[in-house]
């Protein structure tokens, strides 16, 4: 009877994560292996760009005027979904985070980056009390969805490279900061001494002129304070021409961080394509044939030296009598031959939801110039042979050639 009772739960258990997986996968950008993936993409890019079409067009008193019920009810129907969404997020979060337990992998999702996009893309629109104009000012993240879904993971290298930027010159740009800030607190009480008896509703005290250094500082010049006194005008036109030198100032830090991050990489692609060279490493089991030999006797190509060898937690420089031992991590260099047709190397991690899921490798729709050369089952190396069917766990590796146009 226990025996079916834990039978029972664990087909339980692997049903749910299945469907967990699907979920994953129909929430996943860009993940089309089945119709309803593709699908769900595609609604999820309509009703977010029906929910800020509907935002815009009540903003006009024509389109409130004769449509308003209806874009209230697209706005809703929309935010609706997204909150459908950030819940199934949530129920597929352990999938998102498979090295985490569930509860784990929820908590890592809602307070990531993207989670919190997703609920404050729905939620002031439930709660306008803790969210006043919620409705209105959290459109913005909406719009963070949308270029999500539009897949410009390309573009977050070069985001990273802002960051880095901003990282390593944060001591110049603090530095310039405070000149700012001081500089801002001088001209404001500046200004209160020769405006205040000529305009003493505007320059109450000194820091009614913080509002007026920091437009004209920062070069904005909103007019709405502005000195009438003769001194006072002088003095402003002064700080008008500071003000352009200390803008100019984070903005040259920056550009020269740029152009340092610019050079840098250059650098190392540069030295990267002399050098030419590749580093794979290998873990080597009972079972090896080089387990046991010396480096002298592996007859490896010319090409082909090993570098070090990691040994629990020593690196070892090997020696020619060096010996191989069971465990061993040996890294190895290799020198990249132009002449051969490049490889693209590819690691693919089969979950419950994937299409190649329960396939044989032989049924599987790969493309001609693709080649499966190895599975890895729980921690194993299994040759793919054509009746091996891949399961839920699985890691395949393969390899894509590039065609080449021999005519050009």
């Amino acid at each position: 009877m226990s025996k079916g009772m834990n039978a029972g739960n664990l087909e339980k258990r692997f049903n749910s994560r299945r469907i967990k997986a699907k979920i994953f996968n129909m929430v996943s950008v860009g993940v089309i292996d089945e119709p309803i993936n593709k699908f769900y993409d595609v609604i999820s890019i309509i009703a977010i760009i029906l929910n800020l079409a509907a935002a815009f067009a009540i903003t006009f008193d024509y389109m409130e005027e004769h449509y308003k019920g209806l874009l209230l009810a697209i706005e809703a129907v929309t935010t609706a979904f997204f909150a459908v969404d950030y819940v199934l997020r949530i129920v597929s979060a352990n999938e998102l985070y498979p090295k985490l337990s569930e509860g784990k992998s929820i908590i890592r999702y809602i307070f990531s980056f993207t989670g919190l996009i997703d609920l404050l893309s729905f939620l002031p629109y439930y709660l306008p009390v803790f969210f006043p104009a919620g409705s209105t000012v959290f459109r913005l993240f909406r719009v963070a969805r949308i270029l999500r879904l539009f897949r410009i993971n390309s573009y977050y290298d070069q985001l990273n490279v802002i960051t880095e930027i901003i990282v390593s010159k944060s001591q110049q740009l603090l530095a310039s900061v405070f000149i700012i800030f001081i500089l801002m607190l001088a001209s404001s009480l500046c200004m209160y001494s020769v405006e205040h008896q000529a305009q003493p509703t505007v320059f109450q005290n000194a820091f009614s002129g913080i509002w007026w250094s920091a437009s004209t500082l920062l070069t904005v010049g909103y007019g709405d304070i502005y000195p009438v006194t003769i001194t006072g005008k002088i003095l402003g036109i002064i700080i008008s021409f500071l003000g352009v030198g200390m803008v100019a100032i984070p903005t040259g830090i920056i550009s020269a961080g740029f152009v340092e991050q610019y050079q840098r990489l250059k650098t190392v692609g540069d030295y990267e394509e002399e050098e030419n060279l590749h580093f794979i490493r290998v873990k080597i089991l009972d079972s090896d044939v080089w387990n046991g030999k010396k480096i002298i006797d592996l007859a490896l190509p010319k090409d082909v030296i090993i570098v070090a060898i990691q040994r629990g937690k020593d690196t070892i420089i090997p020696r020619g009598d060096t010996v191989i031992e069971k465990g061993d991590v040996i890294v190895m260099c290799a020198e990249k031959v132009k002449d051969i047709q490049p490889i693209d190397l590819k690691e693919i991690v089969i979950n419950e939801g994937h299409s190649w899921n329960g396939v044989a490798i032989k049924n599987l729709d790969i493309s001609r110039q693709s080649f499966i050369f190895m599975v890895r089952r729980r921690g194993k190396a299994l040759l793919p042979k054509g009746s091996l069917v891949i399961k839920a766990g699985d890691v395949v590796l393969l390899y894509e050639k590039h065609v080449r146009n021999e005519n050009v």
